[in-house]
């Protein structure tokens, strides 16, 4: 005896035997409908078709109208529930002329009665019954139906019989349990037995739909919608559980058969079914409602991760498998995307020594009976003992299925199943791997390329804002951005820490109107200017009036807000301008906060002459300051004073030892339809405060003099014994400089801080001085430069209020 081991392993011409003995094996005792479903989900097993259906003629004798159907929702593909059986439509001609017809995408182009399909890269098969109606399949194979695949839609046809035209149609007057509802109106009428159901009260109930999809689970009420709503109706019977809320707080199982009937002449199109009790007895795998439940999960999901959560949630269970794999096709290769369950433990050891990791990424040729899968292009299946290579026989030592993911002619990916204990497949469980299949990849493949641009404007975004923060004396700063989640446009919100001389420490907070690449660019232009004017000494106001009236001379129509705050880490003191946006928010060391109150100026961009009032504010060790843009404290559920408070809260009931977890705490809370900014800076003060002296250097013969006896005379007061030559002869050097080559005032300042001096010699020409690249021997100057650079450990200039400073930092013996 021979073991199956695959669907295409044992070769193709094996697929009509089997479909003979499958569709012989059905239940002769089934219901005529559900018979009929049983047959038509044969079509998926053993086909590529991903949709089939019968339409059965009409009471009027005129009309095809649907009568059961299978597969994925019709809508996908844009048929109708009824053509005229003298129309051009595919159902129609094999009806008429008795004979199968083939349609190809060329043909379907031609054809009036299939816009939709027109349009798709499909292929549809149109089979008359020998008892009346038509047949219909459609693939996305690029091969089309083969020969193989026409033997196996002639034996669905021959097994296929269309239920009489009254079943069809639906029953006019209700029965037990039955509802119908106006697709016009809303208005339904219900018997008794369904309100008890719903527990509502006959006398109570207003005949709205509304009230009964209230009381719909919020999970399941986007599937319950699509069963509601017209335009979103599947073909054929549509069976749906549902989860209701009842008064004690618990849920209850409905399950609902419903049918939506065409409109009569000048009536309505009306939803008619019935409504069970599901609580006890849950509908099996057989049941489309898994498939309807997989279409409107993948239908949002919007990252390839979502799509595989769906797919196990839809999958798993149902099937009673032991672990599910999603795997992504890029190129040659299967990158794996969803675990199910995630432990590494659960999965093949190979993945995780040869593949160095729990998500592997492994060529498909080092895979045989994967790679035959996806050139397969459908569901195959090994059951317990086949032999297969280690890195999949760990998957499914029980049984494995391999779903090829198609998707536009290509195979996205793929979706391994398995078990632990032998599984036999039954015809019903391979029609759901089918239908799942063929969804799945589709929404994968739109996943990829959200998730494509996602990231795309991603990296954008993180190339417009810090890299990372710098170190600051005296404090410790953090900071979030968060982009939106609502479509794929980048964000105008930004943040900064700009270290400035004197141990300032400059905090910068602003959000650019708009979500578009406009926005991003004058955010990377205005974060650049603030930066530019703060590192030029300016104080917070004219800083951010440069800012303004940069704004203003781009000519744009976009408008930004700025929250500016100047920190001075030696005093515990800052001084704050406000353009239009959020005040910052405060946490003392004792756990209160506070909003300050402050005067604001108009935001950047709207008015050229700008008044930008300065607010002051005082730090204690241990204050936490927080500045944010409005996406964090605005909503439309939450107003942005509201807002503001919540985030008070917050920062006080948070451990300020840990500020890292501050922020992720502050933004659980974050509003994901804007981007959302945040930067949080702790003062713990300055563990030693600097050492400071300025000597004003006048222009008289005798001006290097005085400035080293000022330097040795201050060094003696310091108690610096170590380097007083060097520090000497770089005072001399850089005073010399600026009395030589600039004119008008000339300031020393040293500063020692942990056995750190720092000399700089400030004037006011905003020319650099220019280090030489050779000098002659002969040369009589230029050497100055060159003796500063020998003697620091650091040395640079900085533009300070339309001049520069010279500065040197000179290591001093500990």
């Amino acid at each position: 005896m021979t073991d199956v081991v695959s669907e295409g392993a044992t070769g193709r011409r094996t697929r009509t035997p089997r479909a003979e003995l499958a569709l012989k094996t059905l239940a002769a005792d089934l219901d005529p409908r559900e018979r009929l479903r049983r047959v038509l989900e044969q079509a998926l097993v053993f086909t590529p078709a991903t949709f089939v259906a019968v339409y059965a003629p009409g009471p009027g004798g005129d009309e095809l109208h649907l009568a059961e159907s299978a597969g994925v929702p019709r809508t996908l593909y844009g048929l109708r529930d009824r053509y005229p059986l003298s129309g051009g439509s595919p159902a129609a001609e094999a009806l008429r002329s008795g004979r199968p017809r083939l349609l190809g995408p060329g043909e379907l182009a031609r054809c009036a009665d299939a816009p939709r399909l027109s349009s798709q890269d499909v292929s549809l098969a149109a089979h008359p019954l020998r008892g009346g109606g038509c047949l219909i399949a459609v693939t996305e194979d690029q091969d089309g139906f083969g020969g193989e695949d026409r033997d196996c839609l002639g034996l669905v046809a021959d097994a296929a019989v269309c239920p009489p035209p009254a079943e069809a149609e639906g029953a006019e007057e209700l029965q037990a349990s039955q509802f119908s509802l106006s697709m016009d109106t809303g208005h339904v009428e219900v018997d008794d037995d369904v309100l008890h159901l719903f527990g509502l009260d006959p006398a109570d109930f207003d005949g709205k739909v509304e009230t009964l999809l209230s009381m719909t689970v919020p999970e399941d009420l986007p599937s319950l919608m699509s069963t509601v709503e017209a335009d979103h109706m599947s073909i054929g019977d549509r069976e749906l559980e549902f989860r209701i809320l009842q008064p004690s707080g618990g849920h209850k199982w409905l399950r609902m058969r419903a049918r939506l009937l065409p409109a009569a002449e000048g009536g309505s199109a009306r939803l008619v079914g019935t409504v069970s009790d599901a609580s006890k007895l849950r509908a099996g795998v057989n049941d489309v409602t898994r498939v309807q439940r997989l279409a409107a999960a993948l239908a949002t999901a919007g990252t390839v991760r979502d799509v595989g959560k769906a797919v196990v949630a839809a999958l798993r269970k149902p099937l009673q498998a032991d672990r599910i794999a999603l795997a992504e096709l890029e190129g040659d290769r299967l990158v794996v995307t969803v675990l199910d369950p995630p432990e590494p433990e659960y999965w093949p050891e190979l993945w995780r020594t040869e593949w160095r990791t729990e998500w592997p990424d492994a060529p498909v040729r080092a895979m045989p009976t994967l790679a035959t899968a996806l050139n397969e292009g459908r569901p195959a299946v090994w059951p317990a003992g086949a032999p297969l290579e280690p890195a999949l026989a760990e998957v499914g030592p029980g049984g494995l299925a391999v779903l090829p993911l198609p998707a536009g002619g290509r195979m996205a990916g793929a979706c391994l199943i398995g078990w632990d204990t032998p599984h036999e497949f039954s015809p019903e469980e391979r029609a759901l791997l089918t239908a799942s299949a063929g969804l799945a990849g589709q929404a994968l493949v739109r996943a990829h390329a959200f998730d494509a641009e996602h990231e795309l404007i991603g990296m954008l975004q993180r190339t417009l804002l810090p890299r990372r923060l710098p170190r600051l004396p005296g404090a410790v700063a953090v900071a979030r951005y968060l982009p939106t989640t609502a479509g794929l446009e980048v964000g105008g919100d930004w943040y900064d820490v700009i270290p400035l001389p004197d141990n300032h420490v400059a905090l910068v907070i602003g959000d650019v109107q708009g979500h578009n690449a406009s926005a991003a660019t004058l955010m990377g232009q205005m974060r650049t200017a603030l930066r530019a004017y703060a590192v030029e000494g300016h104080p917070p106001d004219v800083v951010v009036s440069h800012a303004n009236r940069l704004l203003m001379d781009l000519e744009t129509d976009l408008f930004a807000t700025c929250c500016y705050v100047d920190v001075d880490m030696e005093e515990g003191s800052a001084w704050y301008v406000r353009a239009g946006h959020l005040p910052p928010v405060l946490r003392h060391p004792d756990g209160s906060t506070e909003v300050p109150e402050s005067e604001t100026g108009p935001p950047l961009g709207v008015v050229a002459q700008a008044d930008f009032p300065m607010s002051p504010l005082r730090f204690q060790p241990g204050t936490i300051v927080a500045l944010t843009t409005d996406g964090l404290v605005e909503s439309v559920e939450i107003d942005i004073e509201d807002g503001l408070d919540r985030l008070a809260r917050g920062l006080a009931a948070s451990d300020p030892g840990h500020l890292g977890l501050v922020a992720d705490g502050l933004l659980a809370h974050a509003n994901r339809s804007d981007d959302v900014a945040l930067l949080l800076m702790r003062y713990d003060g300055m563990a030693r405060r600097p050492l400071r002296e300025s000597w004003t250097i006048w222009r008289v013969p005798e001006a290097v003099r005085h400035a080293r006896r000022f330097t040795k005379r201050t060094l003696r007061s310091w108690g610096v014994d170590d380097e007083v030559d060097a520090v000497l002869l770089v005072v001399s050097e850089l005073v010399t400089n600026a009395l030589v080559h600039t004119g008008g005032q000339v300031r020393l300042d040293l500063t020692l801080i942990n056995h750190r001096l720092r000399i700089a010699v400030a004037d006011n020409s905003p020319r650099t001085p220019i280090k030489p690249t050779s000098i002659g021997w002969e040369a009589t100057g230029g050497r100055g430069i060159l003796l500063v650079e020998a003697m620091s450990a650091a040395w640079g200039t900085v533009p300070v209020s339309g001049g520069k400073q010279v500065w040197s930092e000179i290591l001093l013996g500990e």
